[in-house]
């Protein structure tokens, strides 16, 4: 059984997702951007017992604590897609860009390619990758609960930027609706920012896909 906790961290109130079983308590972070602190605080209180870290992309407010929480507690990285190597690489530049202290490049133990599956603990998730928002953009989907924890692809309301290098709002659109809305109208997905929603929901009142 799927278990789910969202932890806001940085200015940028970007969603960290703490995953789990909760026969087992094995967990994962998925994109630790900072508060380190909160983070953990956040797993201990509910018993998890973190075992990797999942990472949808490699901008900052997602990837930004990455290289200290694989530290501090010898934890594997897998995903992004290597189309996001780019971004990993310059993560003390984004860091210096931003003013969030602290950041570093990091080299994840797995690249991640559409149609992967990554396991935490008996919790099998299947990987979408889904460009557009960054290159090498993955999303990660638990069909069981029927949950997809979509980092900045989607919001309720709204779609990843694609202003950045390596965007193109053509491509991002075509992965919302290649990778994700067949996925079907009760999926629950989990935003990098934001409340979450519904496939079907986005699918009749998201301005960008109606």
């Amino acid at each position: 059984m799927l278990k789910l906790a969202i932890v806001p961290v940085t200015p940028f109130q970007q969603n960290c997702s703490i995953v789990w079983d909760e026969n087992t308590g094995a967990g994962a972070v998925v994109d630790p951007g900072g508060d380190l602190d909160r983070i953990l605080n956040a797993a201990a209180e509910r018993k998890v017992k973190l075992a990797k870290i999942l990472i949808t992309h490699g901008h900052l407010d997602h990837a930004g604590a990455t290289a200290d929480l694989a530290e501090r507690l010898g934890l594997p990285i897998e995903g992004p897609h290597e189309g996001d190597r780019f971004w990993i690489d310059g993560m003390a530049e984004q860091s210096r860009a931003f003013g969030i202290r602290g950041a570093r490049p990091f080299t994840p133990d797995r690249w991640l390619k559409g149609q992967d599956q990554v396991t935490v603990g008996p919790l099998t998730f299947d990987v979408r990758h889904c460009p557009g928002h960054t290159p090498g953009h993955v999303v990660f989907y638990h069909a069981p609960t029927r949950v997809a924890l979509v980092g900045d692809v989607l919001f309720a309301g709204s779609i990843g930027r694609t202003d950045f290098p390596g965007g193109s709002h053509e491509t991002l659109i075509a992965s919302i609706r290649e990778q994700l809305l067949p996925l079907g109208d009760d999926v629950r997905f989990i935003p990098g920012h934001g409340p979450t929603s519904t496939f079907g929901v986005e699918r009749q009142s998201n301005p960008y896909l109606v």
